[in-house]
């Protein structure tokens, strides 16, 4: 049982590793506010393009910004659970000898 439960934490801790790895992206007015983050959710980059830059005022751009970086995070919540699905379904099979199934 102990080894199971070792190998389920371990794959726990692949799936973290490669969701550092996987990308996503928020985006608003057609690409003007683009946010990167991964799918474990730390922000990885924010561009912001000149000419949108120019032209907004402070609120707008500190609004449209969080609703890039909202649309991002909502992202790597997808993926992750995706992901995170994907792992439960293989360690529920690997482990429903640990119950007798």
């Amino acid at each position: 049982m102990f080894d199971k439960l070792m190998a389920a934490q371990q794959k726990a801790d692949e799936i973290k590793k490669r969701l550092d790895t996987i990308s996503v992206f928020g985006e608003v007015e057609g690409g003007a506010i683009r946010v990167t983050a991964t799918a474990n959710k730390a922000i990885t980059a924010v561009e912001i393009s000149d000419e949108f830059h120019k032209q907004a005022d402070k609120e707008e751009l500190e609004e449209l910004l969080l609703t890039a970086i909202n649309k991002a995070l909502t992202q790597a919540d997808q993926v992750s659970a995706t992901e995170m699905q994907a792992a439960t379904k293989d360690m529920f099979g690997g482990l429903g000898g640990m119950f007798g199934q």
